[in-house]
């Protein structure tokens, strides 16, 4: 069905089952994260940016859809969790439930507009809503404008579990995670994934089998957004605040980046992806505004020498080698 490229990878029994061994291996050492005495803070933000650049990869590396409005819906889920902690004092579970679902439905609005248009104009269309996005908030009373909304109470999860504790909480920003990286894979997976490959690689022929391609494309979008969503309320239980900037473009270019360095299209890129360019941020800050400037260097040097991303080439290697 699908137009099979070069950079296309084959799902075979084999194939799946060394992603099954290297997903184990992976939850596997994140698990064991606290006993190395790893900056927690750390681990726990890179995890909230690899679910957030794993759902845009699968939007963009599975559907085809490049958007450059993926900020919007972090940053709407951050401000509806932290408003729902702060203000209306309910349980972390329904903050984050509450968030999620905000970003949901901002996914099936926005997506209804977008979904009608291809290629460039899809990418300028999303970048359009978040743009709006931000000005909204920048006026709306509940964000706080450019203070933003700080000082989260973390509370007990589901009554019992104290998240103001540093491990409790990790591990329930690793459980979300994981969470969501198995919903992705599963979808990747399934007959709803390969039919959307299949748009990806020729959507003219998939509609000519009988294929309704937008609607696939639309749930992918919205099933994006929601992942991104749950994204960022898990942000909020991590930083304590939600700010103006996870809405802004900055952010959506940072998430493009992510994917790209990791691999565009690959299961596991995305997380390796995030962990780079935030361990970027996190030990390199002492070099201030030039930060962004080696990022640049490095996105480049990884567009001229990795054109795969770092595990992209990693897999065709090991495919050549077979």
């Amino acid at each position: 069905m699908t137009a099979m490229t070069d950079d296309t990878i084959r799902v075979t029994p084999r194939a799946m089952r060394d992603e099954i061994i290297a997903f184990c291996a992976m939850a596997g050492l994140l698990a064991i994260v606290p006993l190395t005495g790893i900056y927690p803070f750390f681990v726990m933000q890179a995890l909230c940016f690899a679910l957030l650049a794993c759902a845009f990869n699968l939007l963009i590396g599975y559907g085809g859809l490049l958007s450059f409005g993926h900020a919007m819906f972090l940053g709407t889920a951050g401000y509806v969790t932290a408003h729902a902690l702060k203000v209306w004092a309910v349980p972390p579970e329904l903050g984050i439930l509450a968030g999620t679902a905000a970003a949901a439905a901002l996914a099936v609005i926005t997506g209804l507009v977008a979904i009608r248009r291809q290629g460039i104009y899809f990418a300028m269309i999303t970048l359009a809503l978040s743009q709006l996005l931000y000005f909204v908030y920048v006026q709306t009373p509940f964000t706080h404008g450019e203070d933003g909304i700080q000082g989260v109470p973390l509370g007990h999860l589901f009554g019992i579990f104290n998240l103001a504790n540093s491990t409790i909480l990790y591990y329930v920003v690793l459980a979300g995670f994981l969470f969501g990286f198995l919903l992705i894979f599963r979808t990747i997976n399934s007959p709803f994934g390969e039919v959307l490959k299949a748009v990806r690689e020729n959507e003219p022929r998939a509609i000519s089998l009988g294929y309704k391609t937008e609607q696939y494309k639309l749930l992918a979008y919205i099933l994006s957004g929601s992942l991104a969503g749950l994204a960022g309320s898990l942000k909020v239980l991590v930083a304590q605040n939600a700010s103006l900037t996870d809405v802004e473009v900055a952010m959506s270019g940072q998430i493009v980046l992510m994917t790209l360095v990791g691999g565009l299209g690959t299961v596991f890129g995305p997380v390796v992806g995030a962990f780079v360019i935030i361990a970027m941020q996190q030990y390199l800050a002492g070099f201030g505004q030039w930060v962004t400037v080696i990022q640049g260097c490095i996105f480049v040097a990884c567009v001229l020498t990795f054109r795969r991303g770092v595990i992209g080439e990693i897999a065709h290697y090991f495919r050549r080698s077979l």
